[in-house]
């Protein structure tokens, strides 16, 4: 059994101000209703550390069917182990059952334990706070605040661990990773995000056991990309990726690039990470199509000189068989793939002189995301510098001064000869359609 410490309130720095209105409902609403009731996780390390979280989960005694009696609001998910989600306006809170079995995926019964795949998978049953504790990820992430009397429940040296700035797997590495080998890439991803160092003993096993992640299913690995690279540490999770060995096991088409295209890549991770720092919005898309540049851009060179008129399907394939080989480990949804395509697909136009096509590159609905992406070809490319200083006047000018920049010189081929223009879709070969004569109201006339 685990010694449970108590940070009483006037020793931790975790406080209620720190929390929305809708966790401090649910939190309450637990408490009231005789239910034990925990802030947990992810929220209470970043208090602790002065931050401002983004979820808040609460843990409790209280079955899910009880806690949907409690909220009106509230949804089951799940199937192995059923969560409650409590909506309050716009903001989600989830509630989890504390749950037991033990911590090293060796239950006495062995009823809750068997392995697929390489991974240690269990059957999840309710327990007590202190088994829910044990069944967490990283000891920083098992720290209980209680809504009771605002202590802090720490049964994992959880405290400690966040004075010492290190991730710590609770239990034995080797097995956790077992479990879910998901987790070598959270403590990537929270290494990254938090400025910690990864404790020795769960830094090891993960030379070994990355291979386990390409058992993972793509879908999870996606959204676990997000997590990494859209939560604003996205450069530093990427290089705690490289240093770990792990990129590879997302992306193969990375294990070998030029150092000019790792530079493209990281100018758009950092990039990512500024807009998010100033809430402008951001996509994956862009993020994919710095990531397999280089492996779009080889399988298109491959195809060797090509006729303008061949150039489009030439590329379109390039670009699917990009997605379906380099991208197959995280599989990108493809409303975010179709827009990676069309940021390839418009790069050969910003060097497409004629004001005609100029102005209507200007007004794709792509054209933003194809602009910023070819700035970031500039800055690791100076040859195409010109271009990029070209179509940033381009955008502040008007009339005749937008014509003269791009008129062609004499002597420069006709607009027919360049790259044809596309709107990231390949091009089909489509029926034509007889058209039928419309039929006249006049009067048939007499025979």
């Amino acid at each position: 059994m685990s010694e449970c410490t108590v940070i009483p309130r006037d020793l931790h720095t975790v406080s209620r101000k720190g929390m929305t209105n809708a966790a401090m409902r649910v939190l309450y609403g637990l408490h009231e209703a005789g239910y034990a009731s925990y802030l947990v996780g992810g929220a209470v390390r970043d208090l602790l550390l002065g931050g401002s979280p983004k979820d808040f989960d609460v843990a409790t005694d209280a079955t899910p069917e009880q806690v949907q009696e409690v909220f009106r609001r509230c949804r089951l998910i799940g199937r192995r182990f059923r969560i409650a989600h409590v909506r309050f306006g716009a903001e989600i809170i989830e509630v989890t059952t504390f749950r037991g079995g033990s911590s090293d995926g060796e239950d006495e019964d062995g009823e809750h334990r068997r392995v697929e795949d390489g991974r240690i998978l269990r059957d999840n049953v309710f327990g007590t706070l202190e088994e829910d504790a044990l069944r967490r990820d990283f000891t920083v992430n098992a720290l209980y605040y209680s809504i009771a009397d605002f202590s802090v429940r720490d049964f994992t040296g959880g405290m400690a661990d966040l004075k010492a700035r290190q991730m710590q797997l609770i239990g034995d590495p080797d097995v956790r990773y077992r479990e879910d080998p998901v987790r070598m890439l959270r403590a990537a991803r929270l290494a990254a995000k938090l400025k910690f160092d990864i404790a020795e003993d769960s830094l090891k096993p993960i030379a070994t056991l990355a291979g386990l992640l390409d058992e993972i299913p793509p879908a999870r690995l996606f959204d676990e990309s997000l997590k990494m690279f859209m939560g604003g540490y996205a450069v530093l999770s990427y290089l705690k990726l490289e240093e770990l060995g792990l990129l590879s096991h997302l992306f193969p088409a990375l294990a070998k690039i030029s150092e000019q295209d790792r530079e493209l890549i990281i100018l758009a991770l950092e990039s990512t990470d500024k807009r998010i720092a100033i809430n402008k919005p951001v996509t994956p898309a862009f993020l994919f199509a710095a990531f397999l540049w280089s492996s779009y851009s080889q399988r298109l060179e491959r195809h060797g000189e090509l006729a303008p008129d061949q150039w489009l399907e030439a590329a379109s394939e390039a670009a699917e068989r990009t997605f379906g080989t380099s991208a197959k480990r995280v599989a990108l949804p493809r409303r975010f793939s179709g827009v990676s395509k069309e940021i390839w697909l418009l790069q050969p136009r910003f060097a497409a002189m004629g004001v005609g096509r100029a102005r209507r590159l200007l007004r794709h609905p792509r054209f933003r995301a194809a602009y910023d992406f070819m700035l970031l070809r500039a800055a690791v490319d100076p040859q195409l510098q010109p271009l990029a200083d070209r179509w940033t006047k381009a955008q502040e000018v008007e009339g005749a001064d937008f014509d003269r920049l791009f008129q062609p010189a004499r002597g420069a081929p006709k607009d027919d000869s360049e790259i044809p223009e596309s709107d990231g879709e390949a091009p089909t070969r489509r029926r034509r359609r007889r058209r039928r004569r419309p039929k006249s109201d006049a009067p048939a006339p007499a025979e």
